[in-house]
């Protein structure tokens, strides 16, 4: 019996000392292949295993040319199933993402900067080379054997980000950018498969929008095709300020806007990159500065005092449809002219003879922008009478 137990305590020590060895090494033998799969710019700090989760501390990535940094990640906790193991697939119960920060920049031109989004890599990724496509099709027969099997099975059952932060700009939306800052965002997506099959994943996001004045908040549920991206969630956003989405309408308002806050609810489908996405917004304590400037071609100070009868409170409807792929389709300037119409209607404006109008214009965009210039020419004929 003796014997048993310094058996038992020599393999406890080995263990214990084993882990510990591991833990010091793993770094220099994972991270190296982290960099392969996700190319260069990627660096963490320290992996450690824990009895029932993996942990990767302090992990960034700087993109390799700019030297920016696009992503920052205190902690990664990879929670797996150990019976898994057994079979062919790999199961991982959760995978916990904790304090992510994330830069994400768009160019004038659309393109997207961020992780692993740089406009290099999307150049690379479409011109594979003769030489590369040769030796991929060339191996030893056992190496073809494992192709054939293809890669691991891997399921996820739920990936969380507690805390995480986002810091958006639009350059194409025009200069100079103003960052779109989302804050203490809890994110939960369940039922992942890899390699990604067509199944729908539930989703829920939570988190707030930095304002000069107070943050708003967002919340989304529903569910997303992570190998189709169709889409079918709900979208709230509450006290969000006007002023957020001014790079947005800048080129519709030219009047300055020194408060308000709003509220939207949307119930979005995605389906084969077509969208369909009906719901309301409202508006609320909407003010303006001083030095006119027209609001959807409606004069400021005609806007403020219609506003005023309606207590400062307005709702507006709307209703986005159309194919996502079309380039004729513009999603930003659809729903403006949405909101555009709906405010007009609302506020008892003569939207019905503007959109006849339209109907004898023509259809399309620049037959509602014509239709609506002539509203600020009609205000401005009523100004000129009081005088």
């Amino acid at each position: 019996m003796k014997k048993w137990f310094i058996l038992i305590g020599v393999l406890f020590l080995l263990l214990i000392g084993g882990y510990f060895v591991l833990s010091f090494y793993a770094v220099k033998l994972i991270e190296p292949r982290l960099q392969k799969a996700m190319g260069p710019g990627l660096t963490l700090a320290e992996i450690r295993f824990n009895p029932t989760y993996l942990s990767a501390t302090k992990i960034q990535y700087e993109d390799p040319e700019s030297k920016q940094k696009f992503l920052e990640i205190d902690e990664v906790r990879v929670y797996p199933s150990l019976l898994s193991l057994l079979n062919k697939s790999l199961r991982v119960r959760e995978i916990t993402i904790l304090h992510p920060s994330f830069s994400i920049d768009r160019s004038r031109e659309g393109h997207y900067f961020g992780p692993w989004l740089t406009l290099k890599k999307e150049k690379e990724e479409g011109s594979v080379s003769e030489e590369v496509k040769k030796k991929e099709s060339q191996g030893t027969p056992k190496e073809k054997e494992k192709k054939k099997e293809g890669p691991v099975l891997i399921q996820i059952d739920r990936v969380r980000i507690q805390r995480g932060a986002v810091d958006f700009k639009d350059r194409k939306a025009g200069e100079p950018p103003v960052p779109i800052q989302l804050r203490e965002l809890d994110v939960e997506v369940e039922n992942i498969h890899y390699p990604l099959t067509a199944s729908p994943s539930p989703i829920e996001l939570r988190g707030k929008v930095k304002g000069k004045n107070g943050d708003g908040k967002i919340d989304m549920k529903g569910w997303i095709d992570l190998k189709t991206m169709d889409l079918e969630a709900n979208l709230k956003i509450r006290a969000i300020e006007v002023e957020t989405f001014q790079p947005y309408y800048r080129n519709r308002v030219s009047a300055g806007i020194d408060s308000g806050t709003i509220d939207m609810q949307s119930q979005i489908v995605l389906k084969e990159k077509r969208i369909d996405a009906p719901g309301e917004m409202n508006l609320i304590d909407l003010r303006f500065k001083e030095g006119g400037g027209t609001v959807f071609w409606i004069p400021a100070e005609s806007l403020s005092s219609l506003l005023k009868k309606k207590g400062n409170h307005v709702k507006v409807a709307f209703h986005i449809r159309g194919n996502l792929e079309d380039p004729q389709f513009n999603l930003q300037e659809t729903f403006l002219t949405q909101i555009a119409f709906s405010l007009m209607e609302e506020l008892g404006l003569p939207v019905k003879s503007i959109g006849e109008m339209i109907g004898g214009k023509g259809k399309g965009m620049e037959g509602w922008v014509e239709g609506f210039k002539s509203i600020e020419e009609m205000f401005k004929k009523k100004k000129e009478k009081k005088r």
